[in-house]
Formats: C-alpha cells, structure tokens, sequence
C-alpha cells in the first residue's frame, strides 16, 4: 500500500526531469524569435514651442483649441503607434515668421500652421512623390479647434468613419493609418500580424512540451506497473 505514494513521487520527478529541458529549449527560442514592432503612416499633431522645439498634442484636433499666437505642427510619416515616438515636423516654426503678414482682427484670432508631407520613405513606394512642406496663418474665431484651423488653410481634408485624419491638402489620396510591418518598405497585406514573426510559434512549442511531459509520466507508470 505504502507503494504507490514512491512511485508517485518518482513519476513527478521524472516529468520534472523532462520538463527543465524543454523550458531551457522555450527560453532559447523567446530569445531567439525575432521582435516585429509595427509602423503606421499617419499624420502626427505637434504644438509649436519657443524655439522652434515640438511637443507632441495629448488631444486631437476636433478637441484642441489653440490660443491666438500658436503654432500647429503636422507631420506625415511612417511611426510607431505611440505618439511622443511619432517622428516630428523637421523644420522650427515660429509664429512671427508665419504671420507676420496675416494682419491682427478684432473677435478673431491668428494661428500659425506648419504641414510636412514627409519623405518618399513615409510615402511608400507604391505612394506619389510628397509635397514641399509649407506654411500659412489662418485668422479663425477664438474658439476654432485645430481642426477648423487645418481647414480654413490646408483643404481638402479627409476623415475615415472613425473620425481618424487620413490625408491634409489631399495628401495622401488614398489609404488611412495604413500598418506596416518592420522592414517593410510599403504596406503588405500579407504582412504578419505584430507579435507574430518567422522564428517558431511558442505557443505550438509549449504544447509540444506538455504532451511530451504527460507522455513521458504515462510512460513511467505503464514501465512501474508492469515491472
């Protein structure tokens, strides 16, 4: 009677011992697998600074509300989801040289707007040859998000169904946040989801392992019972 509590205890080490080797293997693997981190060609919302420096928006347009003398900021590009690492307008902007000859009204106010198409990188190769970066002052009433202030100066825009800016001037015409996996040059539909790269699926490993340990435990018992 006293048994069958060794050899359950032997039959634990033993998956124990056929364990530890396969975990050393998944560890290997996680290492090895290489990490996919996704990009976006998006349009960026940056607020100008003194000095020219750019500070990324925390809100988006249709919500913002820039003070007389601002100075909105936007960029086109290939990015990572995650705002601050978003790659910034490439050129300093101040609100004097923009609006210098947009003159100051009574109940409107001046805000200056920077537009940088990107290079022909973020474009893609499949995209059309981005614009020159531009400038302009748009004098707007005093609650004017940077939405309005975007479109009294840089039409057409366009929106998806989300509310998500896809294109400033009509650049570009066509696609929205398009996703695109590392090292690719252009947006691929075939492109792996993130997450998901060319080394092994651990997940079909692990399942691996774990029929291998149970196999193993059955093994040990069918060897003891009929020792």
């Amino acid at each position: 009677m006293r048994a069958r509590p060794a050899l359950g205890r032997r039959t634990r080490r033993a998956s124990a011992a056929l364990l530890l080797p396969l975990l050393g293997v998944l560890v290997l693997l996680a290492a090895a697998a290489p990490a996919q981190a996704a990009g976006y060609r998006y349009w960026s919302f940056w607020r100008g600074g003194d000095g020219g420096a750019w500070t990324y928006q925390q809100q988006g347009p249709a919500v913002a509300v820039p003070p007389d003398g601002a100075v909105d900021g936007w960029r086109f590009a290939l990015s990572p989801d995650g705002g601050q690492d978003a790659a910034k307008p490439r050129t300093a902007a101040g609100f004097d040289g923009i609006c210098a000859a947009t003159p100051a009204q009574d109940g409107r106010k001046r805000v200056a707007v920077l537009l940088d198409f990107g290079t022909a990188e973020d474009a893609g190769a499949s995209a059309a040859q981005p614009p020159e970066p531009r400038t302009a002052c748009a004098s707007v009433a005093p609650r004017a998000t940077s939405a309005e202030v975007l479109a009294a100066v840089a039409p057409p825009l366009r929106y998806d169904s989300n509310g998500l800016l896809c294109a400033i001037a009509g650049y570009p015409k066509a696609g929205c946040g398009d996703q695109v996996a590392a090292g690719a040059a252009q947006p691929d539909s075939g492109a792996a989801a993130p997450g998901h790269g060319s080394g092994p699926d651990l997940g079909l490993v692990a399942g691996g392992a774990l029929v291998a340990v149970l196999a193993g435990g059955a093994v040990w018992q069918a060897r003891r019972r009929h020792s």
